[in-house]
């Protein structure tokens, strides 16, 4: 068995999760979220604890097994405490601000770059340069800093763009004149 997979989730209280079909909800104090179950995996909820199992052993089926635990996992931290991704924007004059459900982002192109939030993820900027991404679908959370950062990159030369918060970068010499 996947080693994963086989791991029971616990519930913490205040959560309620429901399996109904091929169809998992989880419901908690920051939302809800659902998760469409493929026909070789079976979920259960048995004295508190979330417990994954699967039809067959082939390598797809034990592959299936372990992400769908892992899914789910994520579902219950995701409606209890919540997932927080924060992006820095370094060079001169780059700099990002809130508008409602959509975030600016000025980042030395002619024009500013808007950002419109998905249902679910909200976004604060701090210092005009530090951007904290939050909310209770850890993909949703990971995609929205992807396209952030898809935006500029930061340069290997002058180490200036959109990056992680954390993220170390090798500076490259550039050029070297005689």
């Amino acid at each position: 068995m996947s080693r994963i997979g086989r791991k029971p989730i616990p519930i913490p209280s205040g959560v309620d999760v429901n399996v109904s079909g091929d169809l998992v909800s989880v419901k908690g104090p920051l939302g809800r979220l659902e998760w469409t179950l493929v026909p070789v995996v079976r979920v259960a909820v048995v004295d508190g604890h979330v417990q994954v199992s699967r039809s067959g052993d082939d390598a797809d089926v034990r592959a299936l097994h372990g992400l769908v635990r892992a899914e789910i996992n994520n579902m219950i931290q995701g409606v209890t405490k919540g997932y927080e991704r924060s992006l820095e924007i370094t060079g001169v004059g780059y700099k990002a601000q809130v508008q409602g459900q959509a975030v600016n982002v000025s980042v030395g192109y002619t024009h500013p770059v808007e950002v419109l939030l998905p249902a679910g993820i909200q976004a604060k900027v701090d210092k005009q340069t530090i951007i904290t991404i939050r909310g209770t679908d850890k993909r949703k959370v990971g995609q929205v800093a992807a396209d952030f950062r898809r935006i500029k990159p930061p340069d290997v030369y002058k180490q200036k763009g959109i990056r992680y918060a954390g993220e170390v970068l090798r500076k490259k010499e550039g050029k070297t004149g005689k």
